[in-house]
């Protein structure tokens, strides 16, 4: 078939086009606004949530605007192959992957009491050996407190303090959990499960579910944890009143040796909610221990390998997807703003960690 065409000597309409470049650019540029929240006020934007955990923590430039209060690690995970039916992705082949990471607890304050948090964090970017990454960031509870983004914002805005007390009204983050059922097997399970006494005996799940694609392309839905070899033991009392003992008792138990943990991936079945992190799945699900995660030193996060890492879930290599979890989508975009607000002000401050107080934990 002869490809259609204008006649040899059809007339240009100058105003024409500049007519439709004009709607193309205001297009562009109405996206873009749109994206921003600046058409729409009122739509929920990274900008909004990020802006929410500075208002709760208060400025602390240069810190990441949640999990403010780390330390880097570095080490390797060893697969043991087991999962390679589930994923094509290269780090489930049997061997040896670098692994850069780092240990943190909630919140935007990089000087909080580490008892003050009974959540820990771990978050990991796996070096793969065909160029790829894999990064995931992970919560010591297997669930998650709200199951949308609107749904966390809320949250956020409930526990912004009060002006005159400093603290969060108790009144108002009442009305939210009684408003929001979905927040109780989250708010069961902490009180059930007492904060544990190190970030090595801890262990950490994905929360959200992703899809492992195997070399066949069928799809699977999973989460998966890493379990501690290092047995459990809850906060004692002495650590209470130690404001930085969970960065301290890490560096301890790492010149005694490496730590290790075993990455278990939870295979969904049937029926299985691939939407709703606030839904744990039922315990007789299959279970497949794909590797061990070393970690073998660690380092601040002022000037460790960790800095300048932004751990978006979704940077994912062949072989692993995201679910239909829309916390995902979310966490992606607030991650970048907060690395974007954070390396800025790093640039314009240079050495902005170390003039902050336990800046060598933080």
């Amino acid at each position: 078939m002869t490809k259609p065409s204008s006649p040899p000597h059809a007339p240009i309409c100058v105003p024409c086009r500049l007519a439709a470049i004009g709607a193309v650019v205001l297009c562009l540029a109405g996206g873009f606004a749109y994206a921003a929240g600046w058409l729409t006020p009122m739509r929920l934007t990274a900008n909004r949530i990020i802006d929410a955990f500075e208002a709760n923590a208060g400025p602390h430039p240069g810190f990441r605007r949640n999990h403010a209060k780390g330390v880097c690690v570095a080490g390797y995970f060893d697969s043991n192959g087991n999962a390679a039916a589930l994923s094509r992705a290269a780090i489930f082949a049997p061997g040896r992957t670098p692994v850069t990471g780092r240990f943190a607890i909630p919140g935007g304050n990089p000087s909080a009491p580490d008892a003050s948090i009974p959540i820990r964090s771990m978050a990991l970017m796996f070096l793969l050996r065909d160029g790829q990454q894999w990064r995931t960031g992970m919560n010591s509870t297997p669930m998650f407190a709200v199951r949308t983004p609107e749904q966390f914002y809320q949250q956020l805005a409930a526990a912004q303090p009060d002006p005159g007390t400093g603290k969060p009204d108790p009144e108002k983050l009442k009305a939210f959990f009684a408003t929001h059922p979905e927040t109780r097997p989250f708010q069961e399970w902490l009180k059930a499960h007492q904060p544990s006494s190190s970030f090595a005996n801890a262990a950490y799940y994905s929360i959200n579910a992703f899809r492992f694609i195997d070399a066949g392309g069928r799809s699977r839905a999973v989460r998966w944890a890493m379990v501690p070899e290092t047995p459990y033991a809850p906060i004692g009392a002495e650590q209470k009143g130690e404001p930085g003992f969970l960065a301290a008792d890490l560096a301890q138990r790492l010149q005694a040796g490496s730590l290790r943990w075993h990455l278990v991936v939870t295979v969904a079945a049937a029926g299985d909610k691939t939407d709703d992190a606030t839904l744990a799945w039922p315990d007789d699900r299959q279970h497949i221990d794909a590797g061990t995660l070393v970690i073998a030193q660690t380092a601040p996060q002022a000037d460790g390998a960790c800095r300048d890492v932004n751990f978006d879930p979704t940077v994912l290599p062949d072989g692993i997807r995201p679910s239909d979890d829309p916390l995902l989508a979310a966490r992606s975009a607030a991650y970048a703003l907060s690395y974007n607000r954070r390396t800025r002000e790093e640039a314009l401050h240079p050495g902005i960690h170390a003039r902050r107080p336990n800046g060598d934990q933080s």
